[in-house]
């Protein structure tokens, strides 16, 4: 992974990936809500997904607030066998909320607790991962697939809407907000950075105290599977180093002023460059 080593570069990463609106103002972008829009239903009873929405909020991405104060995980494979005929039921409704809000295909995947869409080729998939997980629910990438979480306890009027919400909201922001010869940059940056570091199954304990060692950042007690919260001096920090690490190939989150990166030895190094860097000219 290429490290970090000046502002010039990182803010031609972070202007690359963000859609044409927010690439000369996304320092003024301010964290703040729009609210949240009702559920719509249509002459059949159901959710009329694509309907709901007239506008969105600013993508998290460009500093905007996330769609969801902590992270929606998918279901565990007990919790679907324990409720298999209510997890079927939500998942074929999130998959028909996907394909009312976007162009995609999205079906149940064979991984438990994820629909699987899929996208145009692996740079849709990759940045919509990028979006998706800074509004703070859960996403994967593998190749031209998007991977979005399912669970028998999601309800239609929160979690359900939150998977949909989010993808339709950063899915707009790349369809219509994105244009071609971006796409292409977006997808050359990508093919230069190589693998994007995505969160792991299971979390690596020695990984705060290094970081710790390192940063001085402080391990929050937060407990999601394969991620780390370290604790900013406030929201203007952990949005700073959050998008840094986006621009840098690693996922990153925030809640509030919590940032959530992956708990992976691979995420030291480009941390600590970047958090120093940034305490050199003053920016955190």
């Amino acid at each position: 992974m290429e490290a970090v080593t000046t502002i010039e570069l990182l803010e031609q990463r972070i202007k690359a990936i963000l859609p044409e609106r927010y690439q000369d103002c996304y320092e003024e972008v301010q964290p703040v809500s729009m609210g949240s829009a009702g559920l719509k239903y249509g002459p059949d009873g159901k959710v009329a997904w694509n309907e709901i929405w007239g506008s969105f909020c600013d993508l998290a991405m460009a500093g905007g607030p996330p769609h969801k104060g902590t992270l929606l995980l998918p279901a565990t494979q007990a919790e679907i066998e324990a409720h298999p005929n209510e997890y079927a039921e939500i998942a074929t409704e999130i998959c028909r909320g996907i394909q009312l809000v976007t162009t995609l295909k999205a079906t149940l995947s064979q991984q438990p607790g994820w629909i699987e869409v899929t996208c145009a080729d692996p740079t849709e998939a990759g940045w919509l991962t990028r979006a998706i997980v800074m509004e703070n629910v859960s996403a994967r990438t593998e190749g031209a697939n998007l991977f979005l979480p399912a669970g028998p306890h999601y309800r239609i009027a929160k979690e359900v809407k939150n998977v949909i919400t989010s993808t339709a909201k950063t899915f707009h922001y790349w369809d219509q907000h994105t244009w071609p010869a971006q796409q292409r940059e977006i997808a050359a940056l990508f093919e230069k950075q190589g693998e994007l570091l995505q969160p792991q199954a299971e979390s690596n304990p020695n990984i705060p105290d290094a970081i710790r060692a390192a940063t001085g950042l402080e391990p929050t007690a937060h407990n999601y599977p394969g991620w780390l919260g370290l604790e900013c001096a406030d929201v203007h920090s952990a949005i700073w180093l959050m998008r840094a690490l986006v621009a840098s190939a690693i996922l990153a989150r925030r809640e509030q002023t919590v940032l959530f990166v992956p708990s992976d030895e691979a995420v030291i190094e480009p941390l600590t460059a970047l958090h120093a860097f940034a305490k050199s000219r003053n920016i955190l």
